[in-house]
């Protein structure tokens, strides 16, 4: 007898936005509507629906933001703490200079900043555990949904792990590195391996400092434990444990999950696909993934194109099951398999806005708990999968990797048998896709480039290419929609600098048509030459936020080619946009890589300036790089590319 559909549970009530809650927050002024159209985004097809949700009082994130003005300065310059039961405390000179324990705004600042950083690092990491496990299931034989898909990266990697691939089948050789890795969590070796793939000299600068990491799950409980009032003291002391706990994630956890998912699903290649809020479809029962684990997105790839639920979807009045991407799961699908992709951070609220989505399916990181708010105007399902990540109005699913398939059969089903409940007047899908190129892993770079890196290494000894940068991190409210992404990278493609980006900040340049070869046009004349010749875009989409590791395995790979180590390569990084703690860790493992990284939000750190010096000028004597602020795109371009002048000056080139 064939195992049955799981069911969902309904995490406590589905939730409902009343009448007089959407009349509140209406606007019936145009002017006024039309101006924070311009202020909140230029993405020009969220600006519909973002008009939508303003006349029927649909709140969003702009709207929450807006409420939450203005903020509480001590909170923004990171002098409040409220650590234990004696505070909660706050800064506030000339008198009260220090909290109740006698922590002073240094050591507050600090601990507040170690603590978004283990946040951070923990989330990348448990993130890249979840995939690990899933090997692991493959290579002991308890789960027949998986597959190894890349098995000559399996035996790469096994190799570097000491694991002779030899004569071994590659469930024998999963089930071996999914062990070995999977004791990298913890102390038993007392370091990483993937460590190695890093420039020796780059190693030894963490070995003198003392922070090479010794454990993913060491450093981030470690620092935990630094931060419990009465344990760190020295602001010092803390910070660099900070870049020890976010050297766990880069090198570590997230390199992990970048690495076994493609064992599992498939190194990415170079493929086209469509992208923006225009890829809902009007015919079509249409499903959002939204989160970051590609176990579950994999499986929902299988389900829509199963014949039963296919022939329900046509038998319900629909052509066919259309599946979209959202944020880094999106990423994922986008980079293997061509799913298009409906947006990044800011586009979630307003794909439901659509009035043509029937669920969106959301596992963990970046998702809005507010979205079955904003589901319950419309008919969409918010489906949860993660026990990690349970969302009161949602219709939960306990996904596991033993009985993945089936239970996505179970959750498309339910998306199908929503398309009767769509209110066709309610649709509203604006404008036309736009087309892009996506699929660019390291492997599929050096494909490119006739099978080594050594065609880019020449091309930016010869000035072609003036350096490279990587700009990552999602959105923010803070900034308008995608500007600082767009603007910063046709200002550097502009100077002749090859953009690499990754997560919200590569969706925010296809959406604005940079992830196609045509922009080459948009480009200086050097790298546009490259691009055309190459037929790519300047522009390169290496995935999601997790795969900021392949930036990384990019850096090792070309200081190891020149043998120096990766502060001395003309390469930066940047955030225009960033939020969360998974980008603060981002930024400690770049800057301690030593990888120059421009940030255009301000961290809350700004009430401690022995900290702000340590981040943005300090560590330049440690890890031979720094931290820098600087809102404005353009001026932040300059920054990044004085950098890079200055290193081809100190390389000779």
């Amino acid at each position: 007898m064939a195992d049955e559909e799981p069911k969902p549970v309904l995490v406590r009530e589905r939730l409902d936005v009343c009448e007089l809650d959407r009349v509140r927050m209406a606007l019936m002024n145009p002017a006024l509507i039309a101006q924070k159209l311009a202020e909140r985004t230029i993405d020009e097809n969220a600006k519909p629906l973002l008009e939508r949700t303003m006349k029927d009082g649909i709140e969003t994130v702009w709207d929450r933001y807006e409420m939450q003005q203005p903020p509480c300065k001590y909170c923004e310059a990171g002098l409040s703490c409220h650590r234990c039961a004696m505070g909660p405390c706050r800064i506030i000179p000339p008198h009260r200079i220090r909290g109740v324990c006698g922590a002073d705004a240094d050591l507050i600042v600090a601990r507040n900043l170690l603590d978004t950083i283990a946040t951070g690092s923990a989330a990348h990491s448990d993130h890249g555990r979840d995939i690990l496990e899933t090997l692991y299931l493959v290579g002991m034989g308890k789960t027949k949904d998986y597959g190894i898909a890349d098995p000559e990266k399996l035996r790469v990697i096994a190799k570097e792990y000491g694991i002779s691939p030899d004569g071994k089948s590659s469930e024998k050789l999963a089930a071996e590195l999914g062990r070995a890795m999977l004791e990298e969590y913890g102390m038993v070796k007392n370091t990483l391996q993937l460590l190695n793939r890093a420039p020796k000299a780059t190693r030894e600068i963490w070995d003198n400092l003392g922070i090479s990491p010794r454990g993913i799950d060491r450093e981030v409980v470690d620092s935990m434990h630094r931060i419990q009032m009465g344990v760190g003291a020295d602001y010092v002391n803390i910070l660099l444990q900070g870049l020890r706990c976010s050297l766990s994630d880069g090198w570590g956890g997230s390199m992990i999950g970048t690495d076994i998912s493609d064992v599992l699903f498939g190194t990415p290649t170079i493929k086209s696909s469509q992208i923006n809020l225009a890829v809902l479809k009007e015919d079509h029962v249409n499903i959002a993934v939204h989160g970051h684990n590609p176990v579950l997105s994999e499986m929902v790839v299988k389900a829509v194109a199963d014949p039963e639920l296919v022939a329900l979807a046509k038998k319900n009045g629909a052509k066919g099951i259309n599946l979209v991407g959202l944020c880094c799961t999106g990423s994922e699908l986008l980079m293997r398999k061509g799913i298009p992709m409906s947006g990044n951070h800011l586009n979630q609220e307003l794909v439901i806005t659509s009035g043509a989505l029937e669920a969106m399916i959301v596992d963990y990181q970046c998702i809005f708990p507010s979205l079955a708010r904003t589901a319950s105007c419309f008919h969409t399902l918010i489906i949860s999968t993660s026990a990690k990540a349970k969302m009161p109005g949602s219709y939960f699913f306990d996904f596991h990797a033993d009985k993945g398939f089936l239970t996505a059969k179970a959750i498309v089903r339910m998306a199908v048998e929503n398309f009767k409940n769509r209110n066709p007047k309610r649709v509203l899908i604006p404008g036309k896709p736009v087309p892009l190129m996506s699929g660019f892993s390291n492997e599929a770079i050096k494909n490119a480039l006739g099978g080594s890196f050594k065609p880019l290494i020449d091309l930016i000894a010869a000035g072609k290419i003036r350096g490279a940068v990587g700009i990552v991190g999602c959105n923010n409210p803070h900034v308008k929609h995608d500007y600082g992404h767009v603007t910063l990278s046709k200002a550097l493609i502009k100077k002749n600098i090859l953009c690499v980006e990754t997560g919200c900040a590569a969706i925010a340049s296809a959406k604005a048509g940079l992830l196609r070869p045509e922009a080459a046009a948009l480009a200086g004349d050097d790298l546009r030459a490259v691009c055309e010749s190459l037929k790519i875009p300047p522009v390169l989409h290496m995935g999601s936020c997790v795969d900021n590791s392949r930036i990384l395995v990019l850096a090792a790979e070309l200081g190891n080619a020149l043998n120096v180590p990766i502060h001395k390569l003309p390469i930066a990084g940047a955030a225009p946009e960033w939020y969360s703690q998974k980008a603060v860790s981002i930024g400690a493992y770049f800057v301690a890589s030593g990888v120059y990284t421009v940030l255009g939000v301000m961290p809350h750190i700004s009430g401690s300036p022995a900290v702000v010096s340590l981040l943005t000028d300090g560590l330049k004597g440690a890890v031979n790089a720094s931290f820098a602020v600087e809102p404005d795109p353009v001026k932040a371009a300059v920054l990044i590319e004085n950098h890079i002048e200055k290193k081809r000056v100190e390389l000779g080139i």
